[in-house]
């Protein structure tokens, strides 16, 4: 927080995020009352998320052939056309089902394109010895924009309307775009200085995959890191309007906002808490460790018919997963080689981001045959049992590590 050009990135990236929340709110509230469709709600996770899993590779290739700065206000820039267009279309009054899966790719494919140069720049920022700090504040500011994301989107659903304020949401980009262009940091600087402006390809980015094979600690927090996208991932969020419902709480207003808010006041707190106490290490063990309990604490979420039980989980939820996501991050920057920092990252984006297109499948689709209770349920038991079958070898791989480092 000392550093003069990571606090106002901090500050910028924290708006995006609750930007890009308060679109998924009013978006998400808007398509469940038009067209009340449990499939469609599916489709939000799986069209979010696909673009992680297809090009979060090509993206870390382009993060790292090309200055992070311009990459990112491209990504900030399809974000607001992304918001401006859903504000044309609620203002006309003619949006349909295809109008909302384009824009739902394409929201997708901003987001995609902001992770790989977002862990670049903070690396440049601090460097190694502080980047455990960094990109765990990181995932905390971006927690509050997840915290307050649901809370400005419900007022000015409530208080705007849902067409004056997606255009509203627009002007929450702005900071971190201007940003970018007064910062000296390129997300290089620090490896080497010149960005070398060679053409990237999406074979090219991909042979990175062959590097990471052999260092068996990456490859387990890429897997971890996946297990929890894949069966819950951002489910709960595209499906809490139906959750909110069967609560009792109804599907818009400020007790289904505050449900969204609890997720992410957990991850909030759990930030906070593990930057001031350093209490979870950044290891294998820790990712388990969180992995494990958020996928309990979702499967009590999805048992549970009481409100304020059914608060709490979230927060608990929210707390381990911003644990296991920090610690997934920092572990795979601080083993990735330099030159290919950006693709490594892009391939643990593919994991613990793209992956999440399966909890669409898992919660949403599969909630439109059983039931979102029971889907949410199964997904989250299934993650318990395989995060346990998964943590053998990787904590074995850890502990072999260790005995052989200096």
């Amino acid at each position: 927080m000392r550093n003069p050009d990571c606090r106002p990135y901090l500050f910028g990236a924290a708006l995006a995020m609750m930007a890009d929340n308060i679109e998924h709110v009013i978006t998400y509230w808007v398509l469940w009352q038009k067209f009340h469709s449990p499939a469609l709600a599916g489709f939000e996770v799986i069209s979010h998320w696909v673009p992680f899993l297809l090009f979060s590779v090509y993206f870390g290739g382009l993060a790292d052939r090309f200055d992070c700065r311009r990459v990112i206000q491209a990504a900030q820039a399809l974000f607001m056309l992304v918001s401006a267009l859903w504000g044309v279309l609620l203002l006309t009054g003619g949006l349909q089902i295809w109008h909302a899966c384009v824009l739902l790719v394409l929201h997708g494919l901003a987001g995609s394109l902001w992770g790989p140069g977002e862990q670049l720049m903070l690396h440049d920022f601090v460097g190694d010895a502080e980047l455990p700090s960094a990109v765990r504040l990181n995932a905390t500011f971006r927690s509050l924009g997840v915290l307050f994301g649901p809370v400005i989107g419900s007022a000015l659903l409530l208080g705007l309307g849902p067409t004056a304020g997606i255009f509203v949401n627009i002007a929450f980009y702005l900071p971190l775009t201007i940003f970018l262009f007064r910062t000296r940091f390129t997300g290089h600087t620090r490896d080497g200085g010149i960005v070398k402006h060679e053409r990237v390809g999406l074979l090219d980015s991909l042979r990175v995959l062959r590097t990471i094979r052999a260092d068996k600690t990456l490859v387990s927090m890429i897997i971890l890191g996946g297990l929890g996208s894949f069966f819950v991932g951002a489910s709960m969020q595209s499906a809490m309007p139906i959750f909110a419902q069967d609560l009792g709480a109804g599907s818009a207003g400020t007790a289904y906002g505050i449900l969204l808010f609890a997720n992410g006041a957990g991850g909030v707190l759990g930030g906070l808490l593990l930057e001031a106490t350093g209490w979870i290490p950044p290891t294998v063990g820790s990712a388990v460790a969180s992995t494990l309990v958020y996928g309990l604490s979702t499967l009590f979420f999805a048992m549970s018919g009481n409100y304020l039980i059914a608060l709490s989980l979230l927060v608990i939820g929210g707390v381990a997963s911003l644990a296991a996501m920090s610690v997934g991050q920092t572990v795979v920057q601080l083993l990735a080689p330099p030159a290919d920092r950006g693709r490594v990252i892009g391939v643990y984006g593919v994991s613990a981001s793209g992956l999440r297109f399966g909890s669409g499948i898992t919660v949403g689709l599969f909630g439109a045959v059983v039931g979102v209770h029971w889907s949410l349920g199964l997904s989250a038991a299934a993650l318990c049992v395989c995060t346990l079958l998964a943590a053998i070898p990787a904590l074995r791989h850890a502990r072999q590590r260790a005995r052989s480092s200096p």
